[in-house]
């Protein structure tokens, strides 16, 4: 991805700053001044004999200033001829040559612009008519030349003015072809270097086109006839009865010879500035080769060109380093030669500092100062208002010092203009300058509040353009400070331009710029906005696509948000195609249905309106390649062939390989097969081939993208049958039923078969037994099968591939037995070894290999658990199986029932099935560790006590020896306390722990332990009830989840409670609410009525706050109600309320025990209160 920024940067700043400094003094038009010439005609003008003649001459002065020219030196009457006018306001002369010819006002005009401030005089302006002249009439007589000789066919146009461009054509109007050989030279003429046979033609036409006028002009057609030596002896035979001028009919070789220039060195003079054309024409035979060099230094790289087949050396804006000598060799293979040009450089006068105007005040001093050079050296001559200024009035301030005029203590009324001439024998130069003497106050030409925009870290100019006499001094501040901008980053220019060379944000803000001088002051104000750069954020990437793909193109930038972007989108540097297909969003451009056409450089240009970025990325468009084409078959032997083709085109993805398919018309017509493939830089293949084939190919080309569509198919190739080159694959013996033997092969395909009727020869002897084979030809099949063989009895089988052009190689040879029967004997010897209480290994004696009769598969152990040896555990476990593969003699039974009793019994199997079993033999496990406990819970949950309850385990695995026990305390952040144990007789299922802490969570680890160790643990959780004493343990309670549920359904019935009431009153009941509150003395108290649905009216003391909803008697007494029996029924029927009015109650995980207080005591009033 390429990417390019541009902003207003170094070349815009140089572009900027040349136009901010390098302007003459310009004086305001409402200000007295002398004239100033502001457009002339060019010195040498040359005119359109056609058209009238402008001769331009404008000039601009205080008084406007008047107009008057001269002719040939001449005062030019211009009132004298009706033809000539001056346009108003203007110097300008328009000549009417209508019946005139231009010629007659050819000559040397110059004009005078003139005010009572002083005179300016124009350049001398050579006026010329433009000339075209026709070609003098002549003959042009065939030229004969022999063959390999060298020619000149010159073209000497009609002299112009300005002199024709030439050119060579045919009768058609077609450039005749050069070369090395033949070439045009700078004068016009056509070289030939050596002439050929078919340079022979009668249509060599020059033509001179004249530019200024735009005309053709054509010589006569020149025919040429090349001759070669055969014919030159005919006509020198006719011409003078010989019959063999030339004794050799072959063409002569010469040495190379210059033709121009000629001899060995020459010169050459070239003027400053102009085009250096250095000319090296030869002949010779063979053609000979030019190059050029220079001898006293290089070419320089940028000006210098070598054109016209290496015969013209050119060289542009010349210099006065290009002098020198410069050297053109000339070279085939008989010589080389050498011509040797010195080259000089001479100068028209050209500026070293041209004179400015002057303003002066009175009384003030200054120089005008015209220096120029050239070669050579020109010389400075001066005027005053057009006079040489040794005839004009002279003036005591006033000293002439070769290129400069000094002026001291100038006074009014001495303003004039001052012309200075720099001349030498190749031009002049003429410039105006004016001194004007006068007394201005300062005035800031800078238009007010001007706005400058600049972009972050490029240079900022910020005009303060002025004017005064005297010249007014620059100052500039920025915004309200009082010291002035000097020094870095700021640079004031002379003419009042203050720079920034590095604008930064910060350099934003108004600045007042004050010109001041002895008679006054003027100040301006200018605005500078420092905007941020446009940048791409996200460029776009080179993109890879297929056709009719999308591909999208991202583009993000930021840029100043004060600025308007233009987003721009080019492909190849040119506009977008015309095509719906692209879609130019914001900051993206998607292409939709991609085609070839589309490949490209595609460039996304965010331009503001002061700077621009720009980044660049590639689409490249990939297909899948063309088909191959021109299939050819060549070298076609019985069993191979070579395949050439032609790639397709690849669409810009290599091809890397090509896929060559075949298909068999003969014996699978229509599908088609892969045969080989060969790299994608090849394209032929060798291809090995099958008899009996009737072949046809294609060509595939694969790339990145994918496979190619397939060729067009070759011409069919039949190859002759033959013998089978291979026998079936696959071949294997085996038994199906205890009697016979059943032999199996894969069948060769058509293509393997290598010729019609093809058979199989299945060959087959019992092994180590017979020695004869007993053989079968079979059709073209997969299987055959023998019957009668003794069972499980080794064969050696072998099958062999016919066909009517022969039988195949010889078979390999298979072993494979016939058919298994089942096993005849149990194992011996079998024995047991007990190694643990749930793993024990069997021994057992292998069957005899006779006894199997078949392939021995393995041994098969069937042990099943008869009894626990524990009086509790008497049930019986079904029958479990374990196979050990191939010819074991012993195994393990591993997870086995601790202290139980095993029986077991062992068979061995093969192909067929399973052997009779040996007899049952037992054996017993020892102890293993006990199962977890059937059941741990808390029975009874007391102030400092708990009572947990145990069943034994279902698995006891033994005798048990006894109980673990182990608790500890858990806080309410969860963190565990440290562990007590207590060890518990095995005859035991209960015990009660004191002296616990009240108000405690604790959690239980139980398990039961025999002879070889302890079980399983089973955890449970449980906590103490409260201490009426602890009143501010209330809040763990409440923070207990299944308190905090019972409090939101009390709260829910309440609610639906009032909801009955309300819907109850609202339909017309009457309640008798008023006579039942006015019945209680006790303002404060109002119980809620059971009968209405009703609540009384309760506001809070001091002493007392009666629970809301409860119903208090007079005496402090709480008697059990429907509330009381709704929390116990609650609570699972023993409900309990602790002093402090808090419900016990506890629940634990998986136990779901109660524990409850056996009585129920009245509850104080103040204990009510605290419930809730």
């Amino acid at each position: 991805m390429e990417r390019t920024r541009t902003r207003a940067g170094a070349a815009v700043f140089l572009m900027l700053i040349l136009g901010h400094l390098g302007n003459a003094l310009e004086v305001p038009l409402d200000l007295a001044q002398p004239p100033t010439i502001t457009q002339q005609s060019p010195k040498d003008y040359i005119i359109d004999p056609r058209e009238n003649i402008v001769i331009h001459c404008e000039a601009k002065g205080k008084p406007h200033p008047s107009f008057s020219w001269t002719r040939n030196g001449i005062h030019f009457d211009i009132d004298q001829d009706p033809k000539v006018t001056m346009r108003p306001r203007s110097g300008t002369l328009v000549v009417d040559i209508s019946g005139e010819k231009a010629e007659t006002y050819e000559g040397v005009y110059q004009c005078t612009a003139r005010n009572k401030h002083g005179a300016a005089v124009s350049n001398n302006i050579v006026i010329r008519q433009s000339r075209s002249p026709l070609w003098s009439k002549e003959r042009n007589e065939p030229i004969r030349v022999q063959e390999g000789e060298a020619l000149v066919l010159h073209c000497r146009p009609p002299a112009g003015l300005p002199p024709p461009i030439i050119f060579w054509m045919d009768v058609n109007f077609q450039r005749l072809p050069q070369s090395s050989r033949v070439f045009q030279a700078l004068n016009g003429d056509l070289y030939f270097s050596n002439v050929l046979k078919e340079d022979s033609r009668n249509d060599y036409i020059c033509y001179a086109r004249f530019p200024h006028t735009q005309t053709i002009q054509q010589k006569q057609p020149i025919t040429l006839l090349v001759l070669n030596l055969d014919a030159v002896n005919e006509t020198v035979a006719a011409l003078f009865n010989e019959t063999d001028f030339f004794s050799d009919g072959s063409v002569e070789e010469r040495k190379p010879t210059f033709l121009i220039p000629s001899g060995s060195s020459s010169s050459k003079m070239v003027l400053r500035g102009q085009v250096l054309e250095l000319e090296c024409i030869t002949e010779g035979l063979p053609t000979p080769e030019v190059s050029w060099s220079k001898l006293s230094g290089e070419f320089p790289d940028k000006r210098t060109s070598i054109v016209t087949f290496q015969k013209i050396l050119r060289i542009v804006n010349v210099s006065d380093a290009d002098a020198g000598e410069y050297r053109c060799t000339a070279h085939n293979r008989l010589a080389s030669i050498h011509h040797t040009i010195r080259v000089t450089v001479k100068a028209a006068p050209y500026w070293i500092t041209t004179p400015r105007n002057l303003v002066l005040a009175p009384r003030e001093k200054g120089q005008l100062i015209c220096r120029a050079s050239g070669t050579p050296k020109p010389t400075i001559n001066w005027a005053m208002n057009g006079i040489p200024i040794e005839n004009s009035p002279e003036d005591s301030n006033r000293k002439v010092e070769g290129d400069t005029i000094i002026f001291e203590e100038v006074q009014t009324g001495s303003s004039a203009v001052y012309q200075c001439n720099a001349s030498n024998e190749y031009g002049y130069l003429l410039s105006n300058a004016f001194v004007n003497v006068l007394s201005e106050t300062p005035r800031v030409l800078t238009p007010a509040n001007q706005v400058y925009q600049v972009i972050r870290n490029n240079h900022a100019l910020l005009d303060c353009s002025s004017f005064g006499s005297p010249i007014p001094k620059i100052t500039w501040f920025k915004d309200s400070q009082s010291s002035t901008l000097e020094g870095d980053p700021y640079l004031l220019h002379e003419n009042g331009t203050l720079e920034i060379y590095v604008a930064q944000a910060f350099n934003s803000g108004k600045y007042i710029c004050v010109a001041r001088n002895t008679l006054g002051i003027a100040e301006n104000h200018v605005y500078l906005e420092v905007k941020e750069p446009t940048r791409i954020l996200k460029q776009p990437k080179y993109k890879v696509a297929q056709r009719n793909m999308n591909v999208v193109f991202e583009c993000k930038v930021k840029h100043d948000p004060t600025l308007i972007p233009i987003m721009i989108w080019l492909k190849d540097n040119g506009e977008l195609p015309d095509d719906e297909r692209f879609l130019v969003d914001s900051d993206s451009l998607t292409i939709t249905d991609v085609t070839e056409n589309d490949a490209g450089t595609y460039t996304c240009i965010m331009n503001t309106t002061l700077d621009h970025d720009s980044a660049s990325a590639e689409l490249t468009v990939v297909e899948q390649p063309d088909p191959p084409t021109d299939l050819e078959l060549t070298d076609m032997k019985p069993r191979s062939v070579q395949l050439t083709w032609i790639p397709g085109d690849e669409h810009k993805s290599p091809i890397h390989k090509f896929v060559i398919q075949y298909t068999d018309s003969l014996h699978d017509h229509g599908h088609w097969h892969n045969l080989t493939h060969v790299p994608g830089s090849k394209t032929t293949a060798h291809l090995e081939l099958s008899p009996y084939v009737h072949y046809s190919f294609r060509v595939l080309a694969l790339n990145a993208v994918g496979l190619s569509d397939p060729s067009n198919p070759s011409h069919m190739y039949k190859t002759n049958p033959a013998a089978p080159d291979e026998n079936p694959s696959g071949v294997k013996g085996f038994g199906t039923e205890r009697d016979n033997l059943m032999i199996l092969w894969k069948p060769l395909s058509g293509l393997q078969a290598n010729g019609p009727g093809l058979q199989y020869k299945v060959m087959w002897r019992q092994k180590d037994v017979d020695k004869n084979w007993t053989s079968v030809t079979v059709a073209n099949v997969s299987k055959f099968m023998v019957s009668g063989t003794p069972t499980f009895t080794p064969y050696e089988v072998k099958v062999q591939a016919i066909n009517n052009n022969g039988i195949g190689p010889d078979p390999a040879v298979v072993t494979g037995h016939s058919g298994e029967d089942l096993p005849v004997q149990a194992p011996d010897s079998v024995q047991v070894l007990v190694l643990n209480s749930t793993l024990a290994e069997v021994h057992w004696e292998p069957v005899p290999p006779k006894t199997v009769r078949g392939h021995l598969k393995g041994y098969k152990v069937s042990y099943w658990r008869e009894r626990s040896l524990h009086k509790h555990n008497p049930h019986r476990v079904e029958q479990q199986f374990l196979s050990f593969s191939g010819n074991k003699s012993h195994g393990m039974l591993p997870g086995l029932q601790p202290y139980s009793l095993y029986l077991f019994n062992i068979r061995v199997y093969n192909g067929k099935g399973e052997g009779p079993a040996s007899s049952n033999l037992q054996f017993e496990t020892p102890e293993g560790v006990p199962g977890p406990p059937s059941f741990l819970r808390i029975t009874n949950s007391n102030l400092n006590n708990l009572t947990l309850e145990w069943g034994p385990p279902n698995d006891r695995n033994g005798h048990l020896t006894g109980y673990i026990l182990k608790y500890q305390q858990v806080n309410n952040s969860n963190e565990l306390g440290p562990i007590e144990e207590l060890a518990l007789p095995a005859n035991k299922t209960s015990v009660t722990l004191p002296n616990l802490k009240y108000s405690t969570r604790y959690k239980f680890y139980f398990n039961a332990k025999t002879g070889q160790g302890a079980g399983p643990v089973i955890t449970e959780e449980a906590i103490t009830i409260m201490d009426e004493a602890m009143p501010s343990r209330q809040a763990d309670i409440a923070t207990q989840g299944w308190f905090i549920g019972l409090m939101c359904a009390i709260a829910l019935l309440i609610l639906v409670l009032l909801i009955i009431c309300f819907i109850k009153r609202n339909k017309g009941g009457k309640y008798p609410v008023k006579e039942k509150e006015d019945a209680h003395t006790d303002p404060e108290f109002q119980p809620m009525k059971e009968d209405d649905c009703t609540f009384g009216e309760y506001s809070d003391t001091e002493d007392h706050k009666p629970l809301k909803g409860s119903r208090t008697p007079s005496n402090g007494t709480v008697h059990r109600d429907s509330s009381d029996e709704s929390l116990v029924d609650y609570a699972g029927g023993d409900g309990q309320f602790n002093e402090d009015g808090s419900f016990i109650g506890q629940y634990s995980g998986k136990s779901s025990i109660r524990e409850t207080a056996e009585a129920h005591s009245p509850v104080n009033t103040t204990a009510m209160n605290s419930f809730v």
